[in-house]
């Protein structure tokens, strides 16, 4: 059996259907078979351009591990994003609404954006179903202490930025944690500790702990969005440029695609993971952007 390893790189509300065919396929061969129901790692980018990687015909930026994705998986060319910032983009995916319909129509403060009781996310169904949901990375649709945070919404664990402006810092005093925080204070004189590392080692504890029963993992990686002028001149916070420190380019495209990097690496590390706990087959990767 082939590994379940899909690459979806597209920006709408068509991605919110085809998961829930990818899903519902999924189910129903488990039901039918009496395998083990599918695990799945759904990744997302924020603010990726859909030709940035190698596989849509970008020859500048190194992105192995998508690429491999794309080769052993399925790509989609042709599809709109659900919402056309980082919020809404990100309400529809979980909540499988309209724009029109979802809770949250523009980033904040433009409108009213966090998720209420009544909503229902792929997280909440899916726990139903006897899984264990966890993810990383910018919620946005519902601060903490709110119903709408990631906890309250069918989430077992989460690690990352529930408010939208709090993504904007790379190097930030704290990281909710569950429903309390993950203390770094002084982290944003220090630099020690850069928020992409702590999230995703986390992602990789998450899908260690769960290896053995079925799993729905979110990556909601804040790389490779903007940050804060206050943290960065250029507004792209990273600790190196490497592996384009020594390229002929200007050095807000350096960071970019250092940034662009470190989230291929990630991916690659998740992937590897999968195959090493022997999931593979049993493991549905879907990777996109939330917009472009």
């Amino acid at each position: 059996m082939m590994p379940l390893e899909v690459l979806i790189m597209m920006k709408s509300v068509v991605l919110s259907i085809a998961c829930c065919i990818c899903f519902q396929t999924c189910f129903a061969q488990s039901e039918g078979k009496g395998a083990q129901k599918p695990n799945i790692i759904f990744i997302m980018a924020d603010d990726m351009g859909y030709g940035d990687p190698g596989c849509y015909g970008q020859k500048l930026l190194e992105t192995p591990n998508i690429d491999r994705l794309a080769e052993n998986g399925l790509r989609f060319t042709q599809a709109y994003a659900g919402g056309p910032v980082c919020t809404p983009s990100r309400c529809i995916l979980m909540t499988g609404l309209h724009n029109g319909h979802a809770a949250a129509h523009d980033n904040i403060p433009h409108y009213h954006t966090y998720l209420e009781d009544k909503d229902v996310t792929v997280a909440e169904v899916l726990k139903k179903a006897g899984y264990t949901c966890g993810g990383i990375g910018k919620w946005s649709l519902g601060d903490a202490g709110t119903v709408g945070r990631a906890t309250n919404q069918g989430f077992d664990m989460w690690l990352g930025y529930l408010n939208q402006d709090h993504a904007h810092y790379y190097y930030t005093e704290y990281l909710d944690d569950n429903d309390g925080v993950m203390d770094l204070s002084g982290n944003t004189k220090s630099h020690d500790r850069y928020s992409n590392d702590l999230m995703t080692e986390r992602a990789l504890e998450f899908i260690r702990d769960n290896k053995d029963h079925p799993f729905f993992f979110y990556g909601a990686y804040t790389l490779p969005h903007f940050s804060s002028h206050d943290e960065d001149p250029d507004g792209l916070t990273v600790p190196t440029t490497d592996p384009y420190t020594d390229k002929d380019w200007d050095t807000r495209s350096k960071k970019y695609a250092s940034m662009v990097h470190m989230l291929d690496r990630d991916l690659g590390r998740i992937v590897d993971l999968v195959h090493e706990l022997g999931l593979s087959d049993n493991t549905l990767i879907i990777f996109t952007s939330d917009n472009g």
